[in-house]
């Protein structure tokens, strides 16, 4: 079982930065890759960046390209998601994941192919 709880988020004006973090717990993530959705009031979770096992490979969803990175520490069992010139539509409940994968340089972008979730942390833009 993995354990992941995010931190980080609050209330930011646009343009504005945060960076989350995801914490990992019961067991090593290092041989996971991770992920960060969100979901906002009457909205779908969409899928937000990925990173791999080890790190090498990265991805960003288009829209948000230029504005968050991914990246982890895998000594400190953490994952981040440094989020830059923020906008009003970036206000959501922000959620990392972990998905077991066989091999280092694998990245998920769905839902559907995550093992494990954390709770959530709220990112609110104001305008």
């Amino acid at each position: 079982q993995v354990q992941l709880v995010e931190s980080g988020g609050g209330l930011v004006q646009a343009g504005g930065s945060l960076r989350l973090s995801c914490a990992a717990s019961g067991r090593t993530v290092s041989s996971y890759a991770m992920g960060w959705f969100r979901q906002a009031p009457g909205k779908e979770r969409e899928f937000v960046a990925a990173i791999s096992w080890s790190g090498g490979k990265t991805y960003v969803a288009d829209s948000r390209q230029g504005r968050f990175t991914i990246s982890r520490d895998n000594a400190k069992n953490t994952v981040y998601l440094q989020m830059n010139s923020l906008k009003p539509e970036d206000t959501a409940v922000y959620y990392c994941a972990a998905a077991l994968t066989g091999h280092s340089q694998v990245i998920v972008t769905t839902v559907e192919e995550y093992d494990y979730w954390g709770q959530g942390t709220q990112v609110t833009v104001s305008s």
